[in-house]
């Protein structure tokens, strides 16, 4: 209704074909009507966005891995991966002209502190610079960078049709859906990672959205690859009960794994951040990527081929370029150079994030994950202690699914996609088993994910606890209240009637340092009503001696929400001042604060 007054105000020789067309749309179809049509679009735009970077990128590493490296000399892999990434950087600074937010941690900073709003360029931002990245060796995936473009393809879209914050965080979450099942073909899986990874309410009103969302993703995918699919296996070895403790073994060992992931992630991410200079971080960053994809050329871009490899059991195929020349005969050899590619994955995608590069971290997950499961299945049954071999391919599989929980905090996301990919359930049991020990394992050692590390530490992460997701996309700044006329120590009772009791409409005075404006205390009406009728007392009392401490303060530019409602709770206190840089800056009041909140819970509830 407020779109609709908003269109009727505008003058009718100014009512372009957009303000028409939502005029009529409010009057002949329902808002949910309007955003399940709009999820569809949402989807299909996702999906072409994939298709885009898909095709970009392998047309990018198939000229140059397929020709250059293959026919002249593998020095080349060493040159690649620094001449991609100084176009990425070139392209950022003179034709994006903006940082390029490639990845699904930059969506979730947009809904929960810019209320959904992405900025345009975002919508090809991605498109233009991840494959360049990814073809030229980055070892990084695609799927970030198509969540990211269909997600502000989706707010944009949202933006232009006047859709309120509830109803674009949605649509955020089914460009999500289509992106994802756009790749993998996995619509239930898409689906699961919008609800967990952007932790949207599941309901009805959400439900139905995403699937249409993800239904437009997988059809748009059909239309232009036909059935090839990115992981193209199906699942032939049977689940036996025999295998449980085995797989018992495949979650704890990928539960470490995650935290080993998460950990050399956040490092080479600190380390990145104290240089300021982007030609310094491109420099670091890409010698030492172009040295390890040298040295181990199976790091050269997604790893998609290597995946497939190990799940077919042939392992030679992925392991064939090692610079060592080593016979592959021997199994533990073929183990120790797998454990090598298990170690410097995450070191060689985290080296492409430093130097610039634009990528997401879902590729190099499954790629460990599936080394990992084929490490394990390997050791046990070439180790002399099993009558009867275990499925390497099983193990490869659920392995995929172990590190998917562990490092993304997402273990149905996990279980249904390669529960997909593989084209059944037969896998169902080992994949929940290993998917929740790897997840409970990383959870007690590491409090966030990769995605929301950066933004749970700073308390700005959305999470599926309604009470603090609603705070979290609160503003401070819109609940201080500054009509309080201030008082200083020096000040006699006389002043303080005349000068802040007789012009205030407040029942509180911040008592100030006059020369700092630091908070010294502060006095409340109630303070001074036994003396402030008794003139006799007006040169006598000074405002120091009148005034006390707060029962808490608010630190304007440390506090979260939470942190300020949990000040109210564990004070009891109505009002609250509010300090930056020291100085004293206003007033929150309970009551102010308790509105702001219903309000928000309305709009983020979409009601």
């Amino acid at each position: 209704m407020q779109d609709f007054l908003i269109a009727l105000k505008m003058p009718t020789q100014k009512r372009n074909l957009l303000t028409r067309f939502l005029i009529w749309r409010i009057k002949y179809i329902s808002q949910n009507q309007f955003v399940y049509l709009i999820s569809i679009v949402v989807g299909f735009l996702a999906g072409v966005g994939a298709v885009i970077l898909k095709n970009l990128t392998h047309f990018i590493q198939h000229l140059l891995e397929g020709n250059l490296i293959e026919y002249y000399h593998t020095a080349f892999y060493f040159i690649f991966p620094i001449l991609g990434l100084l176009l990425v950087y070139i392209i950022i600074k003179y034709v994006i002209r903006n940082k390029v937010s490639h990845g699904i941690p930059s969506t979730l900073f947009a809904i929960s502190k810019k209320k959904g709003f992405i900025k345009r360029y975002q919508m090809f931002g991605s498109i233009l610079t991840a494959p360049l990245t990814v073809g030229f060796g980055g070892s990084v995936g695609l799927e970030g960078p198509t969540v990211a473009t269909g997600a502000a393809i989706s707010s944009n879209l949202s933006r232009v049709l006047h859709l309120n914050q509830a109803n674009r965080t949605l649509l955020i979450g089914c460009a999500a859906a289509g992106a994802m099942a756009s790749i993998f073909k996995a619509p239930i899986a898409a689906l699961i990672f919008a609800i967990e990874v952007f932790s949207l309410d599941l309901t009805l009103a959400s439900m139905l959205p995403l699937l249409l969302a993800s239904i437009s993703g997988i059809l748009t995918s059909y239309f232009f690859f036909g059935n090839d699919v990115l992981l193209p296996f199906k699942n032939t070895d049977p689940f036996t009960l025999s295998d449980v403790p085995f797989f018992l073994v495949l979650g704890v060992v990928a539960g470490f794994t995650s935290v080993y992931f998460t950990k050399v992630y956040a490092f080479f991410q600190d380390f990145f951040e104290k240089i300021k200079s982007p030609a310094k971080r491109l420099l670091i960053g890409g010698i030492g990527l172009g040295v390890l994809i040298y040295f181990i050329p199976p790091l050269y871009g997604e790893g998609f081929d290597v995946i497939n490899n190990l799940v077919k059991g042939n392992p030679e195929l992925a392991l064939q370029n090692n610079i060592f020349q080593l016979e592959l005969t021997s199994i533990w050899v073929v183990i120790a150079l797998l454990g090598g590619l298990l170690l410097f994955k995450i070191i060689a995608s985290s080296l492409t994030f430093g130097a610039g590069g634009v990528g997401g971290i879902f590729a190099p997950v499954l790629f460990m994950g599936s080394i990992m499961g084929n490490v394990v299945s390997k050791i046990l049954n070439n180790c002399g202690l099993l009558s009867t071999p275990i499925s390497e391919s099983n193990f490869t599989l659920v392995g995929m699914a172990g590190l998917l929980a562990g490092v993304l905090y997402a273990p149905l996301t996990a279980i249904f996609l390669i529960a997909e990919v593989t084209g059944g359930y037969e896998l169902f049991i080992p994949l929940m088993i290993t998917a929740a020990i790897s997840f409970s394992i990383t959870k007690y050692f590491i409090p966030h994910s990769v995605y929301a590390m950066e933004l749970g530490r700073k308390g700005d992460l959305i999470t599926h606890n309604k009470d603090h997701a609603v705070l979290t996309l609160m503003d401070i700044q819109t609940v201080i209240e500054r009509d309080f006329i201030a008082i200083y120590p020096e000040m006699n009772l006389g002043e303080i009637v005349h000068q802040a009791i007789v012009k205030s409409k407040r029942n509180l005075f911040p008592v100030l340092n006059k020369k700092t404006n630091a908070l010294e205390g502060i006095i409340l009406l109630d303070d001074l009503r036994p003396v402030m009728f008794d003139q006799n007392l007006y040169e006598e009392v000074k405002a120091s001696e009148l005034m006390h401490s707060a029962p808490g303060l608010i630190y304007l530019n440390e506090d979260k929400m939470t942190d300020v409602m949990k000040k109210f709770q564990d004070t009891g206190a109505w009002n609250l001042p509010v300090i930056k840089d020291g100085e004293y800056y206003g007033f929150v009041s309970k009551s102010k604060l308790l509105t702001a909140y219903r309000r928000k819970l309305i709009d983020f509830s979409g009601k």
